[in-house]
């Protein structure tokens, strides 16, 4: 499967197309990539040395169901361009008609009907389905941030498209203090005794008193990280769970660059 990875990332083609390949050179890469290219594939495959920097996101969300890709392309031009997001909602639509395990057939898509009219490195980044009682997204007017939001059951739209705005802004990485493992814990009671050891006023004290300190500051980071627990950002007033009220979250994504 490695190989096949290789082959992928540095032809941009399907993987069924480089296992094929592969299959028929019997695992030499260089003579798979020669054999892609003799399928008429060769433009897609000296494109795919180069680097993708850009990318672009798109959200459906719909009965329940929030369906989300993303494409990497090589330069802003083209990520901003009216084509690449054309391609973009053609590719989303792709997903939900034909489900998550059409990846491979989405990537297919991309380079037979785009790839060489646009002339750089398409891939497919993101390509799969959310789904709960209730979704909501939110994607920054950039097109290169993005979060979804997944309720338990029926909930305020609006109220949850501003808590996937939150998401986009805050980062948090866990939806509650429930979540966080002991390892991260003591990863981070570790880290931030070290800091301590280093600061000259609490460098002189006993690892004992410091460790005493150290748990007291737990409540406040497992807070920092945690959605539920996180200060709403249009409200600071508020705790993300307060401003939610009823509506019970599930879970939740985000997308970045």
């Amino acid at each position: 499967m490695e190989i096949i990875k290789e082959l992928r990332e540095r032809t941009g083609i399907g993987m069924m197309e480089c296992k094929k390949a592969l299959e028929t050179t019997n695992g030499d890469i260089e003579a798979a990539i020669e054999e892609l290219r003799k399928k008429g594939l060769a433009k897609a495959a000296k494109k795919a040395d180069r680097e993708v920097l850009e990318w672009g996101i798109k959200v459906l969300s719909e009965d329940g169901k929030a369906y989300v890709i993303s494409v990497s392309c090589e330069t802003d031009f083209l990520a901003n361009s009216d084509k690449f997001v054309a391609m973009l909602d053609v590719i989303v639509h792709f997903l939900k008609d034909n489900g998550a395990d059409s990846r491979d057939a989405a990537q297919k898509l991309i380079e037979s009907d785009y790839a060489l009219e646009m002339g750089e490195n398409l891939q497919v980044k993101h390509y799969e389905i959310l789904e709960g009682g209730a979704v909501a997204d939110y994607v920054h007017s950039n097109g290169k941030l993005a979060a979804v939001v997944v309720a338990e059951a029926w909930a305020d739209e609006t109220k949850l498209k501003q808590v996937a705005m939150h998401v986009t802004a805050s980062n948090p990485e866990y939806l509650s203090p429930d979540e966080i493992s002991d390892e991260v814990v003591e990863k981070e009671k570790a880290i931030q005794l070290e800091m301590m050891k280093n600061d000259p006023a609490m460098g002189t004290k006993p690892d004992e008193v410091l460790l005493k300190i150290i748990e007291g500051k737990m409540g406040k980071f497992k807070g920092e990280v945690s959605l539920l627990e996180q200060a709403f950002v249009m409200d600071p007033s508020l705790k993300v769970k307060n401003f939610l009220g009823d509506t019970t979250i599930t879970t939740f994504k985000r997308y970045s660059i």
